[in-house]
Order: C-alpha cells, then structure tokens, then sequence
C-alpha cells in the first residue's frame, strides 16, 4: 500500500511538472497581469486541467469530473463545485477567492458541467 502510494504520487508530481520542493496548498494570489474572465474552458485549462485532464483525475482516478462520478459524491451544481474548489476533501489544491475570484469559480464550473457528461 505505501509503495503504491508513493509510486502515485511520483507519477503525479512527474505529470504535473512539480519540482522536489512541496506544492502549496493554496493557489497564489490573482496576479494584476490577469484579468478575471468568463471563459470557463480557459480558466479550467489553466488551474485545473493538469490534475484533471480530459475530465478525469490523477491523484484519484476514482473521483472524475464526469456528471455520473461527481453525482455519486453528491456533487450536482455549480454550487457544489464552487464549495469543493473553496474546500477540498482529496489532495486537490485549493482555491481561495483571492486566488480565484467568485465568478471566474463559477465559469469553471459550468464549464465542468456542461463538458464533462
């Protein structure tokens, strides 16, 4: 079980382009260069499609953001989406208003609903 686990994590931080050091918890703050958007498919490409390519997830192949995996969990609105962003239950990194404003959350997660069937 430890070996796998580790064997995972390897994998996942080789996928993601992680570097030996520890990855933060929280996403850094919005940078003044980016402007908040409502394009949901961008900003999914940039703060989540590296763990969750194509809709699926890499650090728990179990939780996709496919409509029948996320239902299984309970998770059937933007809403519910925004809630896990704001406070993750896995390993997902998470993403703070200040990180990632209301309603660029709110795109993405539309953009998973509507995607990802």
């Amino acid at each position: 079980m430890c070996a796998r686990l580790i064997i995972m994590t390897l994998a996942c931080a080789l996928y993601c382009g992680c570097s030996s050091q520890d990855k933060p918890t929280t996403m850094p703050a919005a940078t003044e260069r980016r402007t908040p958007s409502s394009d949901g498919a961008a900003l999914y490409r940039q703060y989540c499609a590296s763990c969750h390519p194509d809709g699926g997830n890499v650090s728990d192949p179990s939780r996709t953001l496919r409509r029948s995996s996320l239902a299984s969990h309970h998770i059937t609105t933007a809403d519910d989406i925004i809630r896990i962003m704001r406070n993750p239950i896995s390993r997902m990194i998470r993403f703070d208003p200040a990180s990632l404003p209301d309603h660029d959350a709110r795109a993405i997660a539309e953009y998973i609903l509507t995607t990802f069937k």
